[in-house]
């Protein structure tokens, strides 16, 4: 079908898109997109219609039909397809409609459609006549092209996934750590695994010293295994990380013996789900997707199930989580693991503090810890009490707080976790801070730093120290030399999260002090191209009034943060697009998107400007 519109010709069968006579470059996927608006520019199409006849089987996520649509958008303008809240799209502009198959021009617009002209039907020629005058050649022509085409394709699938499946795993891992012995743990390569060590490092160092460490490997090494070993009851238990390019894989596996726990890891590391999420970026409903039908296929790994009900809290997606949560429950106590009742009891603890359900919550909790104390699981036990702290603060008061927050930095003590020991500390004070206990917030902020010297932890754990000064702080001028001083912590590593929370707090207050001399100076040396140093450049490019260079940061912002799971900052990019009034911005996506994806904390924080722009 050929379709005319504006100074556009488009062609729904070979998806060629044309401006003035000139192609123009179009996605595959949003060409397919806009032939689907076309052929039904009668009737509003939901998400799952568009996802269904585009993408067929396959697995993507909802953000794929946001994107497609936004880009037609800015290709014929906001008004060429109307969004309707909660039920889809719907094409608007006017289109005259030359149909090949009949030869006849209708004219068409977003709701109607009219014949309007015929076209004189050409006539065949000789050569087409001769062809049609033998059809057996013909059909043996195609079949044999068939052929040749399915066996290329079988070729070009099977061939390649059969060697990948015969392809061992890479793996650097650092030799696993007994917590009980000095005794470390060596992999030996087999048809699954090519193992590399490293025994330069220990797993303790590496862990306390990751956000240094893993930038000088990754070239090398992208994939790096850590891990601890203990026993308990004639079990032997493996707490372990993977680390990745783009994310990392921990879980706790366990066995009757040394032997056959090492086994059980390298059984559950075989799992292609984590190599897909740990090599690549992904959104998280992609993720979630993943997630998802590796569990179908593996409903055994418990690790996995794990990660599931995870994801499912990350989207918000409460009820799914609890039912997952319960799933865990019974798979573990079919396979008797202790380990993984007291996870999912602690993941059903989460979900139920998240609704106000504090009575409850703490329930689970008291069973969590039973269930740890069971397999003598001291690291988990110390997530639980430092849970049960948010609860004390919601129905208690300071006191119980308190004792919950040391009762998890001490059981992180006697476990040497020392990351688990500092988090508490540090959180012991914010909690004091929050409840007016003046003492308290310095004395166990200070404690956390005596800590982090006696440990002797990389420059970059100190960061907290100064970050938590301007917590404490009344007005942003007495937090710009905190911030700073967070910066001068975080040189060696200015992606950690606390440098970039950092600068984008010092961003905002130069801005307001309209400082701009000040405000590019922070981004002047930044050379990571990550959703937070892109949102530094929307926020200057807007205060300097560059409409274009805004635009441009803003939707590669929204792009990046999206991909990274930070939907908190996606809505504040989000939110800032829709008070631009240029019509290159696509109003409707975004202000869909925060309809359908703000929670009420982020709704309350951003009340006055949601009534400004009435979203």
């Amino acid at each position: 079908m050929h379709y005319k519109f504006k100074d556009f010709e488009f062609n729904s069968t070979s998806l060629v898109l044309k401006q003035q006579g000139k192609v123009l470059a179009i996605r595959h996927n949003e060409a397919k997109v806009l032939a689907l608006l076309l052929e039904r520019a009668d009737t509003v199409l939901s998400k799952e219609d568009i996802l269904s006849d585009v993408w067929h089987d396959k697995v993507v996520s909802e953000q794929a039909v946001f994107q497609n649509i936004s880009h037609l958008r800015n290709l014929f303008g906001n008004s060429a397809i109307k969004t309707y809240s909660k039920r889809g799209y719907q094409w608007q502009l006017e289109t005259v409609i030359v149909s090949t198959d009949v030869n006849q021009v209708q004219n068409k617009s977003s709701s109607t459609s009219e014949l309007n002209s015929s076209l004189p039907v050409p006539k065949l020629s000789d050569t087409t006549t001769s062809t049609t005058n033998k059809p057996n050649t013909w059909f043996a022509t195609l079949l044999v092209t068939t052929l040749c085409c399915c066996l290329l394709l079988v070729a070009l699938i099977i061939i390649p996934s059969q060697e990948s499946e015969n392809t061992p795993i890479k793996l650097a891992y650092i030799p696993l750590s007994h917590q009980q012995d000095i005794e470390t743990i060596t992999l030996d390569d087999n048809n699954h695994f090519d193992f590399t060590a490293l025994p330069q490092l220990s797993t303790e160092h590496f862990q306390d010293s990751i956000e240094l460490e893993y930038p000088l490997l990754a070239d090398e090494h992208p994939l790096i295994l850590s891990g601890y070993l203990r026993t308990h009851n004639n079990q032997t238990y493996i707490d372990f990380t993977l680390k990745g390019p783009f994310s990392h894989w921990q879980g706790q596996i366990s066995g009757s013996d040394k032997q056959a726990a090492l086994k059980n890891l390298q059984q559950h590391l075989q799992q292609p789900v984590i190599y897909n999420l740990l090599n690549k970026a992904q959104a998280p409903e992609l993720k979630q997707a993943n997630l998802s039908i590796a569990h179908q296929q593996a409903p055994d790994d418990l690790i996995i199930l794990g990660q599931l009900i995870e994801s499912y809290l990350h989207t918000g997606e409460l009820e799914k989580a609890m039912v997952m949560a319960d799933k865990l429950v019974t798979s573990a106590q079919t396979q008797n693991n202790n380990q993984q009742i007291g996870n999912a009891l602690l993941h059903q603890s989460g979900i139920l503090t998240s609704k106000d359900l504090f009575e409850l919550s703490e329930h689970k909790l008291s069973l969590a810890i039973d269930q740890f104390e069971k397999s003598n699981d001291v690291k988990r036990q110390a997530d639980a009490w430092f849970a049960k702290s948010w609860i004390d603060h919601n129905q208690n008061g300071y006191h119980e707080v308190k004792e919950s927050l040391l009762k998890s930095a001490q059981l992180a003590f006697d476990a040497n976790d020392k990351q688990r020991e500092l988090a508490a500390l540090s959180y012991l004070s914010v909690m004091a801070y929050k409840n007016h206990q003046e003492n308290d917030q310095y004395l166990y902020l200070r404690q956390a730093e005596d800590k982090m010297n006696s440990y002797q932890l990389p420059i970059y754990h100190f960061a907290r120290v100064p970050f938590h000064y301007a917590i404490f702080t009344q007005n942003s001028a007495d937090k710009e030399p905190h911030l700073i001083d967070v910066l001068e912590y975080t040189k060696l590593t200015p992606d950690h999260w606390l440098a970039q929370q950092s600068r984008i707090q010092l961003m905002q207050f130069y801005l307001e002090q309209n400082r701009l001399k000040d405000a590019q100076s922070i981004i002047d040396n930044l050379s990571t191209d990550n959703a937070s140093n892109s949102y530094l450049k929307t926020l200057l490019a807007q205060a300097m009034q560059q409409t274009a260079d805004f635009i441009k940061y803003a939707q590669h912002t929204f792009g990046q943060a999206e991909l990274a799971g930070n939907t908190h900052l996606s809505l504040d990019v989000a939110l800032l697009l829709c008070s631009e009034p240029s019509n290159k911005v696509n109003y409707d996506f975004y202000s869909q998107y925060i309809e359908e994806k703000a929670p009420d904390y982020w709704r309350q924080a951003n009340e006055s400007e949601l009534l400004a722009l009435n979203l």
